[in-house]
């Protein structure tokens, strides 16, 4: 099974690629997508449409996990980050990927066995797991390692 594990966001997209067997879980590509920031929103989500397409044609994922919306205290930023995941899924559905959605505090517990567990001990968890010599960065690549791992360590319990 290939996984694509996506922390999304309109300034960066941190993104991973796993393939998972029942014998082996290797980490084959990470990176972030950042659009431009002084285009206007509807350019930012086209190009991160754009580089989500590039991904999913390349990599040919079997299943896309993303981070679940949570809920914010500053609207704009909430809506925002809606339309960066809407962008998201839409292109996972152009690709026919099915999609598997996780909340920030089952990803963190899941990969640190603790909901409450900082961006750091997840960044440590997943280095360690995936057998990193240096912790990736910036946090967003170790966030969508952590939701891709989540989606593996769930399907081990189904």
């Amino acid at each position: 099974m290939r996984v694509i594990g996506i922390d999304p966001g309109i300034g960066i997209t941190g993104f991973s690629i796993i393939d998972h067997s029942r014998l082996e879980t290797a980490l084959i590509a990470y990176g972030a997508i950042r659009p431009p920031k002084k285009q206007g929103l509807e350019k930012r989500l086209f190009y991160l449409f754009n580089e989500m397409n590039k991904l999913n044609d390349k990599f040919e994922p079997d299943v896309l996990a993303i981070e679940d919306s949570f809920y914010s205290k500053n609207v704009k930023s909430a809506m925002i980050l809606g339309q960066a995941r809407g962008t998201i899924l839409l292109s996972a559905a152009r690709a026919s990927i099915k999609v598997a959605e996780f909340a920030p505090r089952k990803v963190k517990l899941s990969v640190c066995g603790k909901g409450s567990a900082s961006k750091e001990q997840v960044q440590f968890m997943v280095s360690q797991i995936l057998k990193l010599k240096d912790p990736p960065k910036p946090m967003d690549i170790s966030d969508a390692m952590a939701v891709g791992l989540c989606l593996i360590n769930q399907n081990r319990f189904l």
